[in-house]
């Protein structure tokens, strides 16, 4: 059996799978985030790992199996982070995690020092302050006392694979969500690096994501109640992980979209993509050889999660009061538009300064109208991604989606209206990343033979295809949204810093 473990924002969501690759059991430990003005966004890793301890003793009681039975552990994690440790690899201050967006100074650094259009040939994404690279010279920068003690820097999910192992190292789709990872020579950039300032030494050995780091020590056995030996494969990124759990393997898999805190579409490609306007980024796939291209906002579920807390903050079940108001309202909510950039913006804008907005209230708009121009808002945003791929040859005729959002028919019935295509809820939606995870495992270990287990693992549900009046519709609303953003975006450098 295997155990996978998806470290995400809010939680870490832990499954066991046994040796035909079914779904045993899945728990989920949450934690906490610090999101201050800004742009800060912190975490402890400390949390973590206490949360991988419960998470891990949780799954051996429910499933009441002995911890002998447990063939590999194996990661999923959130990306483009830093954690920071000093030579004895205990962490010198909180985690910077993805959302945070400090470090635009530094960011600006790197872009005048090597270009924008040059990076991001090398790494396959933009130079920006949400990634890695910026975030280690923020802290040099502002924490020197800090910085002085850091030794290693590494993502989140390689972090738990230290505590369980003793073993520093990253897998290729985790080091390339660090702004400081050259795609084409599979290394860690001397350029980027040293335009940094920093030294290559900080960041760690990176290693296939099916290799077998390490094996579970007497003490880390002693608090998770995992047998101490247990073999441990490092994963990847949560982004690659999905793509896996999703069945995008190859460029024959389609796309599919994750709708998560921060929400994104992919597809898988033997070669990166790069968008001449830039909108999308190339991460490495966790499948030797592929990678997949994504475009990736910072608040999708997010802002669901944000107007269900403004509008029914004492709701029992906030998203299905909230979904049912939406669905009586009209395509595109009668003249209301939200631009979701409620974290700063990935893409398509890298713009950490994007603010999000209501635009078109009138006194009749509802909580109603407001609900749905939200989720409307996600969608459109998405939508720039999905022309990134479709306007350089890589054809979209229909989506699956996963992640927890995925559970409301009217979501994925207005992607559908908005993107054009048919959308399909695979059967294991919430789970998807960590099946991902399990997988990568499982082949590294020698379970499964190759990544082709995961056609197997989950399927496509009944979709919901577009409906001709709405996509219409929609298509005009489209441009108005875009608009929005262009004629604000001047205004978004006004504002004081979130």
């Amino acid at each position: 059996m295997i155990i996978a473990h998806d470290l995400g924002t809010t939680g870490n969501k832990a499954t066991l799978v046994d040796d035909s690759g079914t779904l045993i059991a899945a728990v989920t430990v949450h934690y906490p985030a610090d999101f201050d003005l800004g742009g800060k966004a912190e975490q402890n890793p400390e949390d973590w790992w206490n949360a991988l301890i419960e998470a891990t003793r949780q799954l051996l009681t429910k499933a009441e199996v002995k911890n002998t039975d447990i063939s590999v552990v194996s990661f999923s994690g959130q990306m483009m982070g830093a954690v920071y440790l000093d030579g004895h690899g205990v962490p010198v201050r909180p985690a910077m995690i993805w959302a945070d967006t400090r470090s635009t100074a530094q960011c600006q650094s790197l872009i005048d020092s090597v270009g924008m259009e040059h990076a991001y040939q090398l790494t396959g994404h933009r130079l920006n302050p949400t990634y890695s690279l910026s975030k280690i010279m923020y802290i040099r920068d502002t924490e020197p006392d800090v910085f002085a003690k850091v030794s290693t820097v590494l993502q989140a999910k390689d972090y738990l694979a230290y505590r369980l192992t003793g073993v520093l190292v990253t897998d290729p789709s985790d080091a390339s969500s660090t702004n400081a990872y050259d795609q084409s020579s599979a290394s860690w950039s001397d350029e980027l690096v040293s335009a940094a300032g920093l030294k290559k030494t900080l960041f760690p050995e990176v290693v296939a994501s099916t290799t077998v780091v390490g094996h579970v020590t007497r003490e880390a056995a002693a608090l998770t109640g995992m047998a101490e030996g247990t073999p441990v494969v490092i994963g990847g990124g949560d982004g690659p992980t999905a793509a896996l759990g999703a069945g995008i393997i190859d460029e024959n898999s389609g796309a599919y979209t994750y709708l998560g805190s921060s929400s994104w579409v992919s597809i898988s490609s033997p070669q990166p993509l790069h968008d001449p306007q830039m909108r999308s980024m190339t991460f490495n796939h966790v499948v030797p050889g592929y990678f997949v291209p994504t475009a990736t906002m910072q608040a999708g579920g997010a802002s669901l999660q944000w107007i269900a807390n403004v509008l029914s903050p004492k709701e029992d079940d906030k998203y299905s009061e909230i979904l049912a108001a939406a669905a009586a309202v009209s395509a595109s909510a009668e003249g209301l538009y939200f631009l979701p950039h409620l974290l700063g913006e990935r893409s398509p804008y890298w713009n950490p300064r994007a603010r999000a907005a209501f635009i078109g209230l009138l006194m009749h708009h509802d909580r109603g109208h407001l609900a749905r121009a939200v989720l409307e808002g996600v969608a459109f945003n998405l939508r720039t991604g999905l022309n990134a791929f479709t306007e350089n040859g890589h054809a979209v005729s229909s989506i699956d989606a996963i992640g927890g959002a995925t559970n409301s028919p009217l979501l994925l019935q207005i992607f559908a209206d908005v993107w054009g295509v048919p959308v399909h809820r695979r059967n294991i939606a919430e789970e998807a990343n960590a099946i991902g995870a399990a997988i990568v495992g499982g082949v590294g270990v020698g379970i499964f033979d190759d990544f082709s287990v995961a056609s197997s693992m989950s399927h496509r549900t009944p979709g919901r295809n577009p409906e001709p009046k709405n996509v219409d519709s929609y298509h005009n609303g489209y441009a108005t949204f875009m608009d929005a953003y262009r004629r604000l975006e001047p205004w978004f450098e006004s504002l004081p810093r979130g």
